[in-house]
């Protein structure tokens, strides 16, 4: 028996719980394979990547880096990425993901959730916001 989707917005705001992030803003985009998040001052050691969340706090996260790999951004450029596991709160469901980390300090959201995450359980709706979260109040 397959599980129910949840039909979300493309617009959302989401939790990063691990890392005490409430209600970022998220553009949920099904062309994209990976999920990126907004980060400043990254810094690769070892097998280890240590950054500061552009959003709330501000606050400096280290944590196991996952794999590097190549990504392909929606201006054609390839560029090498640190990805990492963080959970997030999408609506009723909390999830495991793999999230690429960049600065997208030049884009309108500071997370992009990709169809990985939303494999499975997700359905986006890509006329509406805010399907399964409040809107956001400071536009």
């Amino acid at each position: 028996m397959s599980k129910e989707r949840i039909i979300v917005g493309w617009n959302e705001l989401v939790d990063l719980p691990d890392w005490g992030v409430e209600q970022l803003p998220a553009k949920i985009d099904s062309g994209a394979r990976s999920s990126s998040l907004h980060v400043e001052d990254l810094v690769l050691s070892g097998d280890t990547v240590r950054f500061r969340l552009a959003h709330g706090q501000g606050q400096t996260i280290s944590v196991p880096v996952l794999r590097r790999a190549r990504v392909i951004s929606s201006n054609g450029r390839g560029d090498m990425r640190v990805f990492v596991h963080t959970r997030l709160q999408l609506g009723p469901l909390l999830r495991r993901i793999e999230c690429n980390l960049v600065d997208r300090g030049d884009m309108r959201f500071p997370m992009l959730i990709g169809r990985s995450a939303l494999r499975g359980r997700y359905l986006v709706n890509c006329g509406r916001r805010h399907l399964v979260s409040p809107p956001h109040l400071d536009r």
